[in-house]
């Protein structure tokens, strides 16, 4: 049987990277309303209770499916990494950003949040041997600029103490998605999140019954079902496509799509939390994509994957 041709090896390629992409699409999509349920459910539970009890639910969600489907243990090879990703994915990131959220709109905490691409970009640079060229920074940087410039003119020209968290969280965000792509070379998107949200659970589960709301009954169904929309979509599900789409895609490139984020946000906002997308919001969100549309169209030198 003859081998495939050059011609046919490339056009796997570029389905791949397309997929690839395509996947990160569907997972930042269902990131962006991670804001906007956060904002709704800290209104009536503590960011700690939150933050716990999401990272719980996810976490006994995950052990339940990789019982199910008798999934052996990772190598301890890639428990640190695993951990990493954990901490910062499952921990530092949701703790920060609730916190922030009881004092910005979910619409600003959006803009802030599109400094995240970038983040993520440069932490793959450092942590694999991914090399974007020349044009993709520019655009990357270009984007991040944009909505970092947003975020200090919607806040008169400084940055509150929620942006500071929100910042904290971008970081906390980007050294675990990254570590997460990392990990897909290994074994797939949707088991890389599950195991480090079970390795959290030791953590989560005592934190969740102790920081359980004592008035639960007198909580009202909205913050509830967005509990369990940020444990079981942004804490789980969302990381099936995420990490898949970074792992066909890669890290630096999928991580692009995430620019497009805060204008879903917006939309969300608007119909969940009633806040107002204003003309320059829109106009915004044109300047962002073009810079996403760049990004994407270019390469990046991926290192060679290492044996499993």
């Amino acid at each position: 049987m003859s081998s495939p041709s050059l011609s046919q090896q490339s056009s796997h390629a570029l389905s791949r990277e397309r997929l690839g992409l395509a996947l990160g699409f569907v997972g930042m999509a269902i990131f962006g309303g991670t804001l906007p349920a956060t904002r709704i459910a800290v209104s009536a539970i503590d960011p700690l209770a939150l933050t716990a009890l999401r990272t719980a639910i996810a976490g006994v969600a995950s052990l339940a499916l990789l019982i199910v489907l008798r999934r052996q243990c990772p190598p301890r090879r890639l428990w640190l990494q695993l951990a990493v990703a954990s901490l910062c994915v499952s921990i530092l990131f949701p703790f920060l950003m609730a916190v922030s959220m009881t004092t910005v709109d979910a619409s600003h905490g959006g803009v802030v949040m599109g400094a995240l691409p970038i983040a993520t970009a440069f932490v793959a640079v450092l942590i694999t041997h991914e090399r974007p060229g020349p044009l993709f920074w520019i655009a990357s940087i270009a984007g991040a600029a944009l909505v970092v410039a947003f975020a200090m003119r919607q806040g008169g020209g400084s940055l509150s103490s929620g942006d500071l968290l929100l910042f904290a969280a971008v970081a906390a965000s980007a050294v675990g998605y990254a570590f997460s792509g990392r990990l897909t070379i290994e074994m797939p998107g949707w088991e890389v999140i599950s195991w480090a949200l079970v390795i959290a659970l030791p953590i989560s589960l005592p934190a969740a019954a102790f920081s359980m709301p004592s008035h639960t009954s007198a909580i009202a169904p909205g913050p509830w079902l967005a509990l369990l929309y940020v444990a079981l979509f942004s804490q789980w599900i969302g990381f099936f496509a995420w990490n898949a789409g970074m792992a066909m895609g890669g890290i630096a490139r999928v991580s692009q799509m995430q620019l497009l984020q805060p204008f879903v946000t917006f939309a969300l906002a608007a119909l969940f939390n009633g806040e107002t997308i204003t003309p320059q919001i829109v106009l915004f969100a044109a300047a962002v994509v073009a810079t996403v549309a760049i990004s994407t169209r270019t390469r990046s030198r991926k290192a060679p994957r290492p044996r499993r």
